[in-house]
């Protein structure tokens, strides 16, 4: 096709538009490989470079490894992986989908599948903690819940985690969004009326043996949390598994479309 055909010219208006920033957004347009378009042009940046994810993170995957592990990619080759649909860059190359599907590979600790970032040291050569109780430690995630799974249609999307368990996230059931407190999933109710696809700012921030939780900048909910070994994590972890939900296969997943994730410790 002529580089200057009219289709060509009007498929880059369209990423110009959709790239434009925004806090509410409708549903997002299908996945595109990071790698090209049907045109054979060149098309969005690994799924990292597009949204400008720093080096201290490590993703994992519920593709199972050869072991039935779950995948997990470090740096540096986290720079430049793109694994569609688990994890992959928007159409419109401004966000990451992570998506968790209900027969995913799961950890030892968890009956849960998750496609989610975890925090790690600066350099990203070994996994971060630090405590509640000494410092301010703050992760503002900008994210979309776009999917969820079927019978059990449950997403945690952002949370902070200690040694043992789950401190606190954002739990979307249905179209209830929550915030959680250890094992009280329904602790502050956000919105009864989530539509799938509406980004939104979510901000914690652990200081002096709580967490403060915000939603699009104002604070919602504040969770005693005194721990010792916390860490952030980033992405999607459905709530589904194939005891709990049907059909137990690829089709049926939870999903969040990821902006962009920033960590400071102070």
């Amino acid at each position: 096709m002529n580089s200057r055909s009219p289709s060509r010219s009007s498929h880059r208006r369209a990423l110009r538009l959709l790239a434009a920033p925004a806090l509410a957004v409708g549903l997002l347009a299908p996945v595109q490989s990071a790698s090209a378009d049907s045109t054979g042009a060149a098309a969005c940046p690994a799924p990292a470079a597009a949204i400008g994810l720093s080096t201290g993170w490590k993703l994992q995957l519920p593709t199972p490894t050869s072991s039935g592990s779950p995948v997990e990619i470090t740096q540096p080759a986290l720079k430049t992986y793109n694994n569609p649909p688990w994890f992959t860059t928007t159409s419109s190359c401004n966000a990451v989908l992570l998506r968790a599907a209900v027969n995913g590979a799961t950890t030892s600790n968890t009956g849960y599948p998750r496609s989610e970032l975890r925090e790690m040291t600066a350099n990203g050569s070994a996994t971060k903690s630090w405590p509640s109780t000494s410092g301010t430690h703050t992760m503002v995630v900008d994210q979309a819940i776009t999917h969820l799974p079927k019978t059990k249609p449950h997403v945690m999307a952002g949370q902070i985690h200690d040694s043992s368990s789950d401190v606190t996230s954002f739990r979307l059931e249905g179209t209830s969004l929550y915030i959680t407190s250890y094992n009280t999933t329904h602790y502050k109710l956000v919105t009864s009326s989530y539509q799938l696809g509406t980004r939104f700012q979510g901000k914690f921030v652990a200081h002096g043996g709580k967490v403060d939780v915000y939603y699009n900048g104002a604070l919602k909910a504040t969770v005693n949390a005194a721990f010792s070994s916390g860490y952030f994590k980033a992405g999607d972890y459905t709530q589904a598994n194939c005891t709990n939900s049907s059909p137990c296969d690829n089709s049926n997943y939870g999903e969040v479309a990821l902006y962009g994730v920033t960590v400071t410790h102070t």
